[in-house]
């Protein structure tokens, strides 16, 4: 199939061809006689690229927008416009990364030249703190206060968007290829690795977010009260060590090809059964002499598990229905056209997909619930104490950390405590069912909203008796702990989940794109709580006539009941989990005929 141009020019910009010579895995699996997996020996290289990443991406952006306003001298409001438009395109970025690795350079090279970038992006934005030409001349305070200070020239502004492309880039291939390429290490077909890759998962995301905790701990103190050129130059140092370490591991590494454009495949299933939809699916009422008369060759890929016809979204098993003028070739058993007939597998695969999305579009609403730690629960600290002792204050930004810092100590004990105790009553491997998981999650998002919601108030009257509409409250800081460490398990139970469900539901070729749909779950969250601010800010004050729940001065606003209505948003979206959970089906499950009148569900 012919390659879009803009894929062909982004390659091209991307000197892919000269990137890729390093360590190059074989492009097809004829070419390379099958590796054994070396499973866990290859997670040290792998989970350390991860962690080393995570902490110098997290150490440059944790303070991108005091960066922006404080050293490079922009305006708030178009430091927060532009902090936002390149949070959400950094989020959305892996389906780009993900669209080809799949189609076209595979996980590992992708990984390769993604992780490059991004160390480049970083030596940019270093230098916009270090060279004086390339950043504003500094401001005194009173002449910020005068508005009078001298912004970014064009070509400062052009450095900037440069280091900011290279990080997008950077982000869009390791973001969804990192923790697939990861799971391409174990062999699904051991029990050994198996019950590794069930292990993966919980200390994979444990030790990236460990490294966040540093980023918004170590790195924001250092950017905030020494430099920020030392601040910027460590995590740069950081990403070059994730780079080496990924490297270390090439002769260990187990290399799956790219299978081609999935988005292709996906299309081809829907056109080839609108095309036949007149056509009788044979043997409607027995599922498994359907399959037999079906378009069902055999599966070349040996780590591809075959899928069994399903009975869900059965007007797609009409594109496997063998019609006349439908050709088989002969040299690889594979349609003449295949716009008009498609496989059984190319059509489950369609329905995993298909079965996802629901669930998918579920989680956005709880990873609302938790973004506003990065926001509202900020502007609340700035209003109370935060000493830790009488001489160090903990840095605004830095308050998130304690979220981050209870996912990291729960995950040991969910991985090493909860599961085998609930793996003895459910009798299932990992406790509970991936999807029960991210319902629990769920449930500890809104708890957290509503805890978020009863310490405001409190935060709030202790303000205006203090000191009043703009007085500060003297509450210490540590009353925002217990919603941020429910926010924290929240996503210990349901982020985590979603990973795990993404990479063992979606097809094993479509699991870079299963990575990105975590990060677009992120940026479906970020700008769905742009748009609620505006809505609510807008609905509860009308014609200026009484001031709105959301106000710069919290004192004079009722962030509280916007706490609760996220809360409510909350109770409604876990109803609608729940009946899209009802209907899931788990890939590999299929109906087969008992006798005439008695079937059953099995899971293979």
């Amino acid at each position: 199939m012919k390659k879009a141009s803009f894929y062909d020019f982004l390659l091209s910009f991307l000197k892919l061809k000269t990137c890729l010579s390093i360590s190059s895995p074989p492009k097809h699996p004829q070419d390379h006689p099958k590796k054994q997996s070396n499973g866990w020996k290859c997670m040290p290289y792998i989970i350390g690229n991860e962690t080393f990443e995570k902490i110098a991406s997290m150490g440059l952006l944790a303070n991108f927008t005091v960066y922006l306003v404080s050293h490079f001298q922009m305006k708030q409001v178009d430091a927060a416009n532009l902090a936002q438009v390149f949070f959400g395109t950094i989020n959305f970025a892996p389906l780009v990364g993900a669209f080809i690795a799949d189609a076209y350079l595979g996980r590992f090279k992708t990984l390769a030249c993604a992780s490059i970038a991004s160390f480049l992006g970083m030596v940019a934005l270093t230098l916009t703190a270090v060279v004086p030409e390339l950043k504003p001349p500094s401001c005194t305070d009173a002449t910020k206060q005068l508005g009078q200070c001298l912004g970014p020239s064009k070509a400062q502004t052009g450095a900037l968007y440069l280091s900011l492309a290279l990080l997008v880039i950077g982000a869009g291939g390791v973001r969804p290829c990192s923790l697939p390429f990861g799971v391409d290490q174990f062999d699904p077909n051991t029990k050994k690795d198996q019950d590794g890759l069930n292990s993966f998962f919980n200390w994979y995301y444990c030790t990236s977010t460990a490294a966040l905790v540093i980023g918004l701990t170590v790195f924001v103190y250092i950017q905030d009260s020494v430099s920020w050129a030392i601040g910027f130059g460590i995590p740069t140092g950081f990403m070059l060590f994730s780079i080496i370490f990924f490297f270390l591991g090439v002769r260990l590494y187990v290399y799956v090809p790219p299978q081609g454009s999935i988005f292709s495949g996906i299309v081809q299933v829907f056109v080839a059964s609108f095309k036949k939809r007149s056509l009788k699916l044979p043997s409607p009422h027995d599922l498994k002499l359907q399959e037999a008369l079906l378009y069902n060759p055999p599966i070349k890929n040996d780590r591809v598990i075959k899928l069994p016809l399903s009975s869900q979204f059965s007007f797609l098993n009409k594109a496997a229905i063998k019609s006349e003028d439908d050709e088989i070739k002969v040299e690889d058993n594979s349609p003449r056209d295949p716009w008009k007939l498609c496989s059984i597998q190319q059509i489950e695969e369609v329905k995993c997909l298909i079965r996802i999305i629901p669930i998918w579009s579920s989680s956005i609403i709880c990873f609302l619930a938790v973004a506003q730690q990065w926001t509202f629960t900020i502007l609340q600290s700035l209003t109370m104490d935060r000493h830790l002792g009488p001489h160090f204050q903990i840095p605004a930004g830095t308050i998130c950390s304690i979220s981050l810092l209870s996912l990291t100590i729960f995950m040991p004990i969910y991985d090493k405590i909860f599961v085998p105790l609930a793996r003895n009553i459910t009798k299932i491997d990992n406790g509970i069912t991936l999807l029960q998981r991210q319902g629990v999650g769920q449930v500890f998002s809104i708890l957290a909203m509503v805890v978020a919601g009863l310490v405001e108030k409190k935060r709030r009257a202790s303000a205006l008796f203090h000191g009043g509409i703009n007085g500060s409250s003297p509450l210490t800081a540590m009353w925002l702990a217990p919603q941020l460490i429910l926010m924290g398990i929240a996503e210990a139970f349901n982020a985590v989940g979603q990973i795990e469900f993404y990479n063992r539901q979606f097809p094993e070729h479509m699991q870079t794109l299963a990575g990105s749909l975590f990060f677009c779950s992120w940026a479906g969250a970020s700008y769905l709580s742009s748009f609620l601010v505006a809505v609510v800010k807008k609905t509860t004050s009308r014609n200026q006539v009484r001031t709105s729940w959301l106000e710069d001065n919290l004192n004079v606003g009722r962030l509280d009941l916007f706490y609760y209505v996220i809360a409510l948003m909350g109770v409604m979206n876990l109803i609608y989990f729940m009946v899209c959970a009802h209907f899931y089906r788990y890939k590999g499950i299929q109906v087969v005929q008992v006798d005439e009148s008695d079937r059953k569900e099995i899971i293979p």
